[in-house]
């Protein structure tokens, strides 16, 4: 008989809307300040409190046909939208590799990013609340995958944060005025310690392709692009170290 040891895959794939509907929690309510672990779900038209049929994650979505039990109103497709996205991480990842650590710690990173980036693209801001738990996780996940890892994990890191703030500093010294916020610098420093400090440069040069790629879409759609524009780099430097985590460095260095 076969069971769920047996498919590695499975469980994280079978876990990732559950964890989709928890970044949606955290998306929604840490750029408010409200509490993420203790306030109970409700409707956002009605407040009625939400029951467990209410929340089985896109199930309930699907069932209720996008609209609150009560008043009907209609639910943001949001919650569907990044149910959905945690899933995509989720089989993205199996697609690249089948250990089970390597899969549940590569899901974790990708909702993290996947959160972050969310928040990011609506607030112009990365919480200290995501990123230093996800830096943190990095460089535990680095040790526990491989022990010698633990010094590059925290290495990298290190050159990550003072890397981006240099640059950071230049930028505001040539420009005279901020570019690169220290939500970017600590978010690099989380690429840092799960990629380690010798991939850094694929993850800089791809999120800067990412970053030109942002630019020109948000021009095509009627947004005035200029020297004073304001583009969330968070979303593209977390592409870029999701990319790099599974696939290696792709231009400097090796696996």
């Amino acid at each position: 008989m076969v069971s769920a040891l047996d498919i590695p895959w499975l469980a994280p794939i079978f876990m990732s809307p559950i964890a989709g509907s928890f970044v949606g929690v955290l998306v929604r309510r840490l750029p408010r300040g409200q509490p993420v672990a203790w306030a109970r779900s409700q409707c956002e038209s009605c407040q009625r409190p939400l029951v467990l049929t209410d929340l089985v994650p896109i199930a309930s979505y699907l069932a209720l046909r996008g609209r609150c039990a009560t008043c009907h109103a209609p639910i943001a497709p949001f919650h569907l939208a990044i149910e959905l996205a945690a899933v995509a991480v989720a089989v993205w990842a199996t697609t690249v590799g089948q250990d089970a650590a390597w899969l549940w710690t590569a899901c974790m990173l990708g909702w993290g990013l996947l959160a972050l980036s969310w928040i990011d693209a609506e607030h112009m801001r990365l919480p200290d609340a995501l990123t230093l738990p996800l830096l943190a996780a990095g460089i535990a996940a680095q040790t526990m995958l491989a022990s010698e890892r633990f010094t590059e994990s925290v290495l990298g890191a290190i050159v990550g944060y003072l890397g981006f703030r240099a640059i950071a500093l230049t930028y505001r010294k040539c420009r005279g005025r901020d570019g690169l916020g220290g939500g970017d610098a600590k978010l690099l420093s989380v690429a840092g310690a799960w990629v380690g400090w010798a991939a850094l440069p694929d993850v800089i040069l791809l999120a800067a392709v990412f970053g030109l790629g942002l630019a020109v879409v948000m021009k095509m759609r009627g947004r005035t692009i200029d020297r004073v524009a304001i583009i969330p780099f968070g979303p593209c430097l977390a592409l870029a170290l999701w990319i790099v985590y599974l696939y290696g460095p792709l231009l400097f260095g090796s696996r």
